[in-house]
């Protein structure tokens, strides 16, 4: 049987989190990879370790390590909550990490409006010990606004949503659910 892979695409504050906490709870046999929490992990135990510029490799390694261990070690579907932005990157974990022979890879885009995600950001109570080079929300939010990243297209996985406000979140996941039981 196939497993799904879901991959969840948009800026800082776009409710990724939250909707792939929420389609967690709704999708039975699945687990969330999120990337923030390796980053909390190591900006906690082994921020010494961190490369001063560049690529974070020990971020990405743990990831890494996390995702082998769930594709061979479990029968689960995989939620991968990151930012996901650049084309590269996704191209890397679904033709690579989720080939379609084994996945049914589902990207959800966030394209929630720069003014709500600045409102958000503004008032958010998340924890920064996240990053690695920014101080702020805001100023992620800012860099994000300002590099010209294409959008994800429809042709790069088998289903595609895009999610331009979080009442869209709930029929998304329903559907999401419902093709798990389809296959």
């Amino acid at each position: 049987m196939k497993r799904l892979m879901i991959l969840t695409v948009g800026k800082t504050h776009s409710g990724k989190s939250t909707f792939a906490r929420l389609l967690e709870k709704e999708l039975n046999n699945s687990i969330v990879m999120d990337q923030d929490n390796h980053a909390v992990f190591i900006n906690t135990y082994y921020r010494n370790l961190q490369p001063k510029q560049g690529p974070n490799t020990l971020k990405h390694a743990i990831s890494r390590l996390i995702v082998d261990y769930a594709k061979e070690q479990t029968d689960s579907h995989l939620i991968i909550c990151n930012s996901n932005r650049y084309k590269k990157g996704r191209e890397y974990l679904l033709n690579e990490l989720f080939p379609s022979v084994e996945f049914v890879r589902i990207l959800v885009h966030f394209d929630i409006p720069d003014h709500v995600l600045r409102a958000r950001v503004s008032h958010t109570e998340r924890n920064t010990n996240i990053f690695r080079s920014a101080s702020t929300f805001e100023e992620v939010l800012r860099r994000q606004e300002t590099e010209f990243v294409p959008d994800p297209t429809e042709g790069e996985s088998e289903h595609f949503f895009v999610i331009r406000d979080s009442e869209e979140v709930k029929n998304v996941i329903q559907t999401i659910v419902e093709i798990s039981q389809s296959i």
